[in-house]
């Protein structure tokens, strides 16, 4: 089966320590220091609180299947999901490493990473 292609993620100075740490195939979660709270999408204003002091913490890389979609009228068949990590966000991913037709609500999964060139990895899923 072909594989996906995957793009260069933006990179951006608020965005930059989550690739970074991605590149090295690190999980880093963003979390609101004045909630306790998770969040996501990688950011360094809070949506909770407005501040811009938003911390990267190691995250666990581990969640569950909210929601997927797999695309099989394409080259390349793909699995899309929403993935509630244990942290408590949910974020848009790709379920990757299994025969799509075995893809479950609820499954347990846990983060991967295709290296895309020497300068980014992606963060995807796969079952735990």
């Amino acid at each position: 089966m072909p594989q996906a292609e995957y793009i260069h993620p933006p990179i951006n100075p608020e965005t930059k320590e989550f690739w970074d740490a991605a590149k090295e195939h690190k999980f880093l979660v963003p979390k609101c220091p004045d909630t306790g709270k998770h969040l996501w999408f990688p950011r360094r204003v809070s949506p909770f609180t407005g501040k811009t002091n938003v911390e990267y913490v190691p995250g666990k890389g581990t969640g569950v299947v909210y929601s997927y979609s797999v695309m099989r009228r394409t080259a390349s068949p793909y699995c899309i999901a929403y993935v509630t990590l244990d942290e408590g966000p949910t974020i848009m991913t790709n379920i990757v490493n299994i025969d799509y037709d075995e893809v479950k609500i609820g499954m347990k999964v846990k983060v991967t990473f295709k290296d895309l060139n020497d300068e980014a990895a992606l963060p995807l899923f796969e079952p735990a």
